[in-house]
């Protein structure tokens, strides 16, 4: 996949929820040279804008936070308890590598108790969050000198290339941040008569926090949000519970448990998806929600659409998105951009 590099670049960053500086710093300097102009909000959201002539404002976002972990306690020997920072399921912990970021960065390991050790009963029971610790291997008082309790502490993980599919951690949403960087390129070179606000937002995972304050403060006319949905193909799903598919084209959100999309802007993202045969699948999720609704209800409220690219394994070290799925995200997006400014939109 073309910008593979880049990718892997913004997977690997650290920025769990509240502590985005990092990757933050690495897209403000990706847009430099391209965006009219680029802020950093108090609370942390990064928004480059295009000048456009129109006085209409369009709002893309993605959010740039991972799901992570805290530091809460160091014990006598030197093991870190942790809470988590976001939604994990406590089984997808097990034989996992940790960074934690203290005066410098520490490679960590969750461990848990050996199988060899677990009465019946507990080999019976679902692993709970509080059932791990991270181990650092390092002397309990190097550990008091280098890390502090608050501390961060992200996911370890490489990406890679699976075929057609990418396979990385922090996936969610990072792949929706490297579509909205690959569009905002592109934005430049089309100059469109629209006001453009590509919004790289904060603290989605823990409550869609940074969206509610930016969409205030930009109060866009139109709003198309990034991100991930499930994509849940795989052996024991019935095909209602599927969600998306992956390979099947970018996913244009009809509803999540947070909102109901505008169905003027899903009509439109549908019939320019048609329009210019760029493959795509219809969104409903029941479960889980995304900055749309945060955004849609800001200032005055908007119109307020997204688009979603479907992932295997969401929320856990092995998210998988299909490169083709990820290209038609970034296609919709340009041909829509192009289209808004000149529909009636009128309720009807």
């Amino acid at each position: 996949m073309e910008g593979i590099e880049l990718l892997a670049k913004l997977c690997a960053l650290p920025g769990i929820s509240g502590y985005e500086t990092a990757i933050r710093n690495f897209i403000k300097d990706q847009l430099k040279d391209i965006a009219d102009k680029i802020e950093v909000d108090a609370m942390g959201n990064l928004i480059a804008s295009h000048t456009g002539r129109s006085t209409q404002k369009l709002m893309l976002s993605a959010h740039i936070d991972e799901i992570g972990f805290m530091v809460q306690h160091i014990d006598d020997e030197g093991f870190i308890r942790f809470i988590p920072i976001g939604g994990f399921d406590a089984k997808t912990l097990t034989a996992q590598r940790v960074i934690v970021h203290g005066k410098k960065d520490i490679v960590g390991v969750m461990g848990s108790k050996p199988i060899h050790l677990l009465s019946a009963e507990e080999r019976n029971k679902a692993p709970q969050i509080k059932d791990y610790f991270i181990d650092t291997g390092l002397p309990a008082e190097e550990v008091r000198s280098l890390i502090q309790i608050g501390d961060p502490i992200t996911r370890e993980r490489e990406l890679i290339q699976m075929g057609p599919c990418i396979n990385a951690k922090s996936l969610d949403n990072r792949i929706s941040v490297f579509v909205l960087l690959q569009t905002f390129v592109q934005i430049k070179k089309m100059n469109p008569e629209l006001q453009i606000f590509a919004v790289f937002t904060v603290q989605e995972e823990v409550g869609l926090r940074g969206a509610r304050t930016v969409a205030h403060r930009i109060a866009p006319d139109f709003a198309i949000n990034v991100d991930t949905t499930i994509a849940f193909d795989v052996p024991g799903a019935q095909s209602h519970e599927m969600v998306s598919r992956l390979g099947e084209g970018i996913a244009i959100k009809i509803m999540d448990h947070s909102v109901l999309c505008d169905y003027r802007m899903v009509q439109v993202l549908k019939d320019v998806a048609s329009k210019n045969q760029i493959k795509w699948q219809a969104e409903i999720l029941p479960s889980g929600g995304t900055d749309t609704s945060a955004v849609q209800l800001a200032g005055n409220g908007c119109i307020a659409g997204a688009i979603s690219i479907p992932t295997r394994h969401i929320h856990q070290v092995i998210e998988m998105v299909h490169q083709e799925d990820v290209k038609a995200g970034i296609d919709l997006l340009l041909a829509t951009i192009t289209t808004i400014s000149e529909i009636e939109w009128n309720h009807h």
